[in-house]
Parts: structure tokens; sequence; C-alpha cells
């Protein structure tokens, strides 16, 4: 069944979301999510684990529209939760908008996306 429309959550403001950083948003199932914020204020979520060993992504750098994973230098497309070569792998991404300086996310996608 395809859903029509998404109903969205409110987690936090983008100015609690340092420029170049991120903020994380737990969830009652499955690991947190990660919120960047890029030097162009443009914000990305993605599920706060690198695809190779599972390093928490919001404690990465970000740099551009890609974060490097803290435990091995993965870098981490924000747009796709791809990895970039030569690293393999993906993270799950999340559905995510501003309206009048509140992010939000997918209420669907944070309940059931990666909760395993």
């Amino acid at each position: 069944m395809t859903r029509l429309a998404h109903e969205w959550t409110a987690v936090c403001r983008i100015d609690d979301i340092p420029r170049q950083g991120a903020r994380r948003v737990q969830r009652e199932r499955g690991a947190a999510v990660a919120v960047f914020r890029s030097f162009d204020d443009r914000v990305f979520a993605l599920l706060d684990r690198c695809p190779h060993r599972g390093g928490p992504l919001s404690q990465g750098i970000v740099h551009g529209h890609g974060v490097a994973c803290p435990l091995h230098n993965w870098t981490i497309e924000l747009g796709s939760g791809e990895a970039r070569a030569p690293d393999r792998g993906c993270t799950a991404r999340f559905a995510v908008r501003v309206d009048d300086g509140v992010v939000k996310l997918d209420a669907h996608e944070l309940a059931t996306l990666a909760v395993d």
C-alpha cells in the first residue's frame, strides 16, 4: 500500500543544530536518527549508524553535504546515505522538512524505517 501524504513530527528548531553539525533524535524503536545541518543551511536526516561498522554518524565531521564517520573516516553522502567511493554501503535516509525554522521528520518513517 502506498501512502499519499506525510505526517510530520517536529523534532527541533534549525537553530538547535549547529552549522556543519548534527543533533540526535531518539526513537521508541531502533537506532537514533541523526539530523544534520550543512553550512548552506540544508537539513538532512540519516540513521545514526555508519554502514561500515555502525559508528555514530552524529559525532562525525560534516563537510559540504557529507559526513565523515568518526570510527574509520568513511564519508557518507547526506542526501542519499550512500558511502563515497571507494567505500561501499548505505545507511537509511529519512524525509525531512523545515517549516518556519522547525525541523520535521516523517512520523511513519520514524516508527518503521530501520527499526530492526
